[in-house]
């Protein structure tokens, strides 16, 4: 497994990303918007939650299933949607699902993925989902999705946090557009960076270098540069859009980026298997809460008409049953198996799960408790914005 297997927490597969790849490849993973207040809120919520210990329990097994959208996981971690994981690795989505159907959990594809979704899905053992983005418009996000059936995804997951992209602002002072664009002189400043790590470099050009958008086809333009992605803010997702959505995907939909009791409700109504709760990892709205925090507000709105799911922030197995504790069925983790892919590629996705495996194993042990479907918030000491936020009235 390389190097990898001496990784102790995530924290240290963050570390081997840092030294494997380019700055401005590390910050697009590591980074948030603006202040990136948001982004270490979301882990100062966990900090805020402590448990309370069945102590003198014989817990000599415990079980990790959960059934999410109908598919039995062997843990409740699935993997979120990362876009364009082929610059971290090249192998990107399909060894991150590969990973992930090994582990016997899910993974959710992002349209801004570097490998075609076909090939993503043939690559997994699990069930897949796929995340859309109306980037290209209307046909290109149909002629997807249609794709995204036939190949086999089971869910359609709706991003509804993006109607202009967030300020990463250390995206721009790392040049990121700059380097995607056609100006070779506007580049040499940042290629010192790019020199200093051979390894990933030697892959990235063995690989081909960029490569367009395989999941966004165009009419009449074929498959979008990267460096386009940014037109998702022309054509972002708004609820007039869901009646031909549903047109041509049958399936469950899930809703990701809800981060109040309005939009949870509003979700359902709409007809929602399930949402996530998320603020895209601290990369959109700045100052948006941490997930964990409103995850109970949400709880209390779908109140059980649907499934509830919560990314943003998760690093350890501790910070899972935190989540499932608070009413979550199950989590999502971006950052934590990106760090893993950047750092070794498909056994760097294995190995950050195997870590966040064996977190859970190890500390439902020393809860004293047997199973994910055992967890309740009788397990913990939840401070007061746990408590759920009262359904606004009509004026």
């Amino acid at each position: 497994m390389s190097g990898v297997s001496r990784a102790v927490n995530i924290a240290d597969l963050r570390l081997m990303a840092k030294r494997r790849l380019p700055k401005a490849i590390f910050d697009y993973v590591d980074g948030g918007a603006e202040d990136e207040i948001t982004l270490r809120e979301n882990r100062r919520a966990f900090e805020e939650v402590t448990f309370r210990p069945r102590h003198g329990v014989d817990v000599p097994e415990v079980d990790l299933r959960v059934r999410v959208l109908g598919h039995e996981l062997a843990l409740p971690v699935l993997l979120a949607p990362v876009g364009y994981c082929r610059m971290l690795h090249p192998q990107g989505e399909v060894a991150a699902a590969r990973a992930a159907g090994a582990a016997g959990t899910a993974y959710v594809l992002s349209t801004a993925s570097g490998h075609r979704l076909e090939d993503v899905k043939a690559a997994t053992a699990g069930p897949a989902w796929f995340q859309l983005y109306l980037t290209g418009g209307r046909e290109a996000a149909t002629d997807a999705i249609l794709r995204a059936r036939a190949a086999g995804y089971s869910a359609l997951v709706i991003t509804i946090d993006t109607y202009v992209i967030g300020m990463r602002e250390r995206d721009h002072r790392n040049g990121t557009a700059i380097l995607l664009g056609d100006n070779p002189f506007a580049k040499l400043p940042y290629l010192p960076n790019i020199l200093a790590h051979p390894g990933w470099l030697i892959d990235f050009l063995r690989d081909g270098g960029v490569h367009p958008l395989p999941n966004i086809v165009v009419p009449g333009e074929g498959p979008q540069p990267l460096r386009d992605v940014g037109s998702l803010i022309r054509r972002s997702f708004t609820w007039a859009d869901l009646p031909w959505i549903r047109e041509v995907w049958p399936g469950p939909i899930v809703f990701k980026g809800v981060l109040t009791g309005d939009d949870a409700r509003r979700c359902v109504d709409h007809g929602a298997a399930a949402v996530i709760v998320s603020n895209h990892g601290g990369r959109q709205l700045e100052s948006s809460p941490a997930a964990l925090r409103v995850l109970p507000e949400i709880v209390d709105a779908v109140a059980g008409r649907a499934e509830v799911l919560m990314d943003s922030g998760v690093r350890r197995g501790t910070d899972v049953i935190k989540a499932v504790c608070l009413g979550a069925r199950a989590v999502l983790i971006g950052r934590a198996y990106a760090y893993g892919l950047g750092a070794a590629g498909e056994a760097g996705v294995t190995r950050a799960l195997d870590i966040i495996k064996a977190d859970l194993v190890r500390n439902l042990q020393l809860l004293g408790c047997p199973s994910i479907a055992a967890l309740d918030r009788s397990y913990v000491n939840a401070p007061a914005w746990a408590a759920p936020v009262p359904a606004r009235r009509a004026t």
